[in-house]
C-alpha cells in the first residue's frame, strides 16, 4: 500500500465527518487529514460569524443605533450567516444533484434560510453557527481518530541508507531492492522487512506489538518494519519489497476495517436514510396542518414551529458518533497490539461466551525444554546422548530442537548410517554397526524393546531411546507456560467467560496445563476433526465461541468459531489473512483485552444512542407543541453531538 493511500485531503475529511446520509464515508480504505488547514483557520470563519453575531445582537437590545435597521440590518447578519452558510448550502445543493436531497444540510439550509424568511435573523445565524462549529469539532475528532492510528502504525522512515561496496548510501525506502544491505544505526526505524545479518541487535517493537519491553533478535533472525533499533549500529538484508511489508499488510488492515460494519451502524445508516424524510413531512404538516383545526392560525407561528422541529430532527449526534466510537474500539485495539478486521468484530467479541483455545503457542510457549534425561547404568550417558542429538539433527521437529539445545555441538565423529523416519514413531539408524532407536514408545513395540516404565506417572511428552537392541533410557520433554497465561484466564472467568482447551498432545500433558491454569474444559489426543466437532457441540448449547490458534493450521475451527482469533500476528502472513482479530504478538492476556474493548465500545455506542433518542425526543415534542426555541433546537443537535463524540472519542483514552 503506498502512501498516497493515506494523504490528507482537509475537505474530504470535511465531507466524510458530516455527509453521512448519502454514505460519503470511509469505505475506500483513505485516511483522510485536516492538516491542509490549521485549527484556527477552520475555526475563523466561525469566529468572524460569532463577534457579527453578538455586535448585531447588541445593536438589536442592548446600544440600539439608528443606522442598525432595514437593509443594513439584513446584510449585517447575512454577512454572519453566510461566512459559516455557504459551504453548508454548497454541500446542500451537490447532495441533492447526487439524488440525495434529505441530507442534513437540507435540513440545516431550509431551517436557517427559513428563519430569515420570517425576520429571525440572529437565530437563523446562530443555528448554523453552532452547527458549523459543532461540525469542525467533529472533523477534528475524525482525523485525530484516524491520525493517532496512523502515527501509531506507519513507523517507517521515507529514506534508508543501504551498503553498496562498504560504501554508505541514502535511498528512498520505496527504491530498497530485495537483497539490498541496510545499515540501521541506534534510534533509527527500519523502513523494510528483513534478516538480521548482525550477531544480535535489540529493538522497540511497540508499534507491530503494543509491548513496550525490548526484543532481542539474533543473527538469521527476520526483523519487521516498524522496528526501532536500540543499540549499537545493525545490518540487515532486505527480504521483501517497501509495499509487501508486514506493516503495511497491517496498516491496510486497520485503514480497511471501517468497511465491515456493526449492525448497530448498518441499522443508524439505515435508519437515518427513512427518519430524515419523515421528519421533513412531518415539519410541513406541523407548519401546515394547524391551519384546519386552530382558529387563531398565525402562518408565521407554525412556520417557526416547523423550523425548529426541522433542526433538532438532524440525526448528525447518530451517525457521526456511532461510526467514531466503533473507530475509537478500533484504534485503541491497535494501540495495544490487537487488529480488528472490522467493526462488526468488536461487536462479536463482546458477546463471546467462551473462549476456546490451542495449547502449544497459545497458552505455552511453543518451545520444548529438556526437563529431565534418565539414562540405564548399563550405558554412557555422554556419548548416548551425543549419537541421539547426532539422530535428531535429521529432524525439523520441535523436539529435536529441545535436545540440541541441552546436548549442544553436534559431534562430527560419530557416524550415522541407514537413517530412516518412522511416521507417528521417531527415527531410526545404525552407529558402528548398532541400531539406534529413538522416539516414543510406539517405537519401542514396534521392534519388541522390552522397558519397565508406567507411562501414567509421566505427565509430559517423554522420547525413548534403544541402543543394540536394549532400552537405554527416555528423556522428558515439557512446554513452558507462558507468564500471563494464569492471569489470562482469570481474567476470562471476571469477564463471565468460559476458558475450553483443546489440543493435539497427549491428555496428561493438556489436562495438566489446563488443571496449572484454571481452565474449564480441557480435552487432548485430538485431531482436526475432533477439534471441529467438540467447537460444533459448545455452539449446540448456544454458546458464542471465540477460537484462539495459529489462524492456519486450524482453519476449520476458525471459520466454525464466531471469532477467530489468531496468536502472533507477526509471524504469520496467513493469519492475517484468515483471522477476524490478530493478536499481534504472543501474549494469550490480549484476548481478554481483546473482549473488553468490544465490551467498553458496545458500551458507549448504546450510551450515545439512547442520549441523542432521549434529548431529540423531548426537545422534538417541545418544538412541536411550540415550547422549544431554535437556542433549544440548537442543543438538541449539536449539543448533543458534540456530547456523543466527546463520549466516544474516551475509548481512546483507556486503559485495558
Amino acid at each position: 500500500m503506498s502512501k498516497e493511500c493515506c494523504s490528507n485531503d482537509g475537505e474530504n475529511i470535511k465531507k466524510q465527518a458530516i455527509h453521512h446520509n448519502n454514505d460519503h464515508n470511509d469505505d475506500d480504505g483513505h485516511d483522510h487529514g485536516s492538516s491542509d488547514k490549521t485549527t484556527f483557520q477552520m475555526f475563523l470563519p466561525g469566529i468572524i460569524s460569532l463577534v457579527l453575531l453578538l455586535l448585531g445582537i447588541g445593536m438589536d437590545h442592548f446600544f440600539p443605533q439608528n443606522w442598525f435597521k432595514d437593509w443594513v440590518r439584513i446584510v449585517w447578519y447575512g454577512a454572519a450567516y453566510f461566512l459559516v452558510g455557504l459551504p453548508v448550502l454548497k454541500e446542500a445543493f451537490e447532495s441533492i444533484t447526487k439524488g440525495d436531497v434529505f441530507s442534513e444540510f437540507f435540513l440545516m439550509g431550509i431551517a436557517t434560510v427559513g428563519a430569515f424568511a420570517i425576520g429571525e435573523y440572529p437565530e437563523g445565524v446562530a443555528v448554523m453557527l453552532f452547527y458549523s462549529v459543532g461540525e469542525v469539532f467533529q472533523t477534528l475528532a475524525v482525523t485525530r481518530a484516524k491520525s493517532n492510528i496512523k502515527a501509531l502504525l506507519d513507523q517507517r522512515p521515507d529514506e534508508v541508507t543501504i551498503l553498496e561496496n562498504n560504501t554508505s548510501k541514502i535511498i528512498k525506502a520505496e527504491q530498497a531492492k530485495i537483497g539490498d544491505i541496510i545499515q540501521l544505526k541506534s534510534g533509527e526505524k527500519l523502513a523494510l522487512d528483513g534478516e538480521l545479518l548482525s550477531e544480535s541487535a535489540s529493538f522497540n517493537t511497540a508499534a507491530l506489538t503494543g509491548e513496550s519491553k525490548p526484543d532481542t533478535k539474533n543473527k538469521g533472525e527476520t526483523v519487521l518494519a516498524g522496528m526501532i533499533n536500540l543499540q549499537t549500529v545493525a545490518q540487515v538484508k532486505v527480504t521483501t519489497a517497501y509495499e509487501d511489508s508486514k506493516l503495511s499488510k497491517i496498516l491496510e488492515l486497520v485503514q480497511n476495517a471501517t468497511s465491515q460494519k456493526a449492525p448497530t451502524e448498518l441499522f443508524i445508516r439505515k435508519f437515518a436514510r427513512i427518519y430524515t424524510p419523515i421528519v421533513v413531512v412531518l415539519a410541513i404538516l406541523i407548519c401546515l396542518l394547524p391551519y384546519f383545526f386552530v382558529s387563531d392560525y398565525i402562518f408565521r407561528d407554525w412556520l417557526y414551529r416547523a423550523l425548529v422541529f426541522l433542526v433538532i430532527s438532524c440525526p448528525c449526534a447518530l451517525v457521526i458518533s456511532i461510526p467514531l466510537g466503533y473507530f475509537g474500539g478500533i484504534g485503541a485495539a491497535s494501540r495495544n497490539g490487537i487488529l480488528f478486521k472490522g467493526s462488526n468484530f468488536l461487536d462479536k467479541i463482546a458477546k463471546i461466551q467462551n473462549v476456546v483455545m490451542d495449547k502449544t503457542g497459545t497458552m505455552t510457549e511453543g518451545v520444548f525444554e529438556v526437563q529431565e534425561v534418565n539414562i540405564n547404568s548399563d550405558f554412557n550417558k555422554n556419548e548416548l546422548l551425543q549419537m541421539v542429538n547426532a539422530l535428531e539433527n535429521n529432524s525439523t521437529h520441535p523436539v529435536a530442537t529441545a535436545i540440541h539445545q541441552y546436548v549442544g555441538k553436534i559431534d562430527s565423529s560419530i557416524n550415522l548410517k541407514n537413517v530412516e523416519e518412522i511416521t507417528g514413531h521417531g527415527l531410526k539408524a545404525n552407529v558402528n554397526d548398532k541400531e539406534l532407536l529413538v522416539g516414543n514408545f510406539k517405537l519401542m513395540d514396534k521392534f519388541n524393546i522390552q522397558y519397565d516404565i508406567n507411562l501414567a506417572d509421566i505427565i509430559y511428552t517423554v522420547i525413548a531411546i534403544s541402543f543394540d537392541g536394549k532400552f537405554a533410557g527416555y528423556i522428558i520433554i515439557a512446554d513452558k507456560i507462558k507468564e500471563d497465561s494464569k492471569s489470562t484466564i482469570e481474567k476470562l472467568h471476571s469477564l463471565n467467560v468460559k476458558a475450553t482447551m483443546l489440543s493435539g498432545d497427549k491428555s496428561t500433558v493438556v489436562k495438566f496445563v489446563a488443571q496449572q491454569l484454571g481452565i474449564d474444559n480441557a480435552f487432548g489426543d485430538l485431531l482436526p476433526e475432533d477439534k471441529v466437532n467438540k467447537v460444533k457441540e459448545i455452539k449446540s448449547r448456544n454458546e458464542s465461541v471465540a477460537f484462539v490458534g495459529d489462524g492456519v493450521n486450524d482453519a476449520p475451527v476458525v471459520a466454525l468459531s464466531d471469532v477467530g482469533i489468531a496468536m502472533g500476528g507477526l509471524g504469520s502472513d496467513a493469519t492475517i489473512e484468515t483471522a477476524d482479530v490478530v493478536i499481534q504478538d504472543d501474549k494469550p492476556s490480549k484476548i481478554p483485552m481483546a473482549i473488553n474493548i468490544g465490551k467498553k465500545t458496545k458500551q458507549i455506542v448504546w450510551q450515545n444512542i439512547i442520549l441523542a433518542f432521549v434529548v431529540k425526543g423531548i426537545v422534538l415534542v417541545l418544538g412541536a407543541g411550540g415550547l422549544a426555541t431554535m437556542w433549544e433546537a440548537v442543543f438538541a443537535d449539536v449539543g448533543v453531538a458534540l456530547l456523543a463524540i466527546l463520549n466516544a472519542v474516551r475509548i481512546q483514552k483507556m486503559r485495558f
